[in-house]
């Protein structure tokens, strides 16, 4: 199953309008992974020419945001997807254009039956950045929660 990638970029640009602003582009969108890309702009980098850690983690945080959305479109009529906390490691400092892939740790259909039983479940979503170069910059790891509407 694909999600197409407009229906998650477009959900993404208007919930989160940073999206847009930042320049964030949508490369691959499935259930079960989404690559996003951060061109390389001057006015985002920091004080060692790569691009700010803030941008680092705002990229990687929509990648799993997107994933979030593609995995749990049925259930979103019923919950909204929160993330919970999130862990990141740099790892080198990033060089150019970055690009995150985040992939969610537990199959969908184990924290869709959590919602189900009437539990608020949290999961983890990977994210792992890599540059201009091809190597790993950055790993991340986002928890997300669905919280029931009520």
């Amino acid at each position: 199953m694909t999600t197409e990638p407009s229906w998650v970029a477009a959900t993404m640009q208007q919930t989160v309008p940073w999206v847009g602003t930042a320049g964030i582009e949508f490369v691959e969108v499935t259930p079960d992974r989404v690559v996003v890309r951060l061109p390389d702009d001057p006015a985002l980098r920091n004080h060692v020419g790569g691009p700010h850690a803030a941008m680092i983690f705002g990229l990687g945080e929509t990648a799993s945001g997107a994933v979030t959305l593609a995995a749990f479109a049925p259930a979103l009529e019923r919950a909204t997807p929160l993330p919970v906390r999130s862990e990141i490691a740099y790892r080198r400092v990033a060089r150019g254009t970055l690009t995150a892939v985040a992939q969610p740790a537990r199959p969908a259909g184990e924290v869709l039956a959590e919602l189900e039983a009437g539990s608020r479940p949290e999961f983890d979503v990977r994210v792992t950045v890599t540059d201009a170069e091809g190597g790993e910059t950055t790993r991340m790891t986002v928890v997300w929660t669905l919280r029931p509407h009520r």
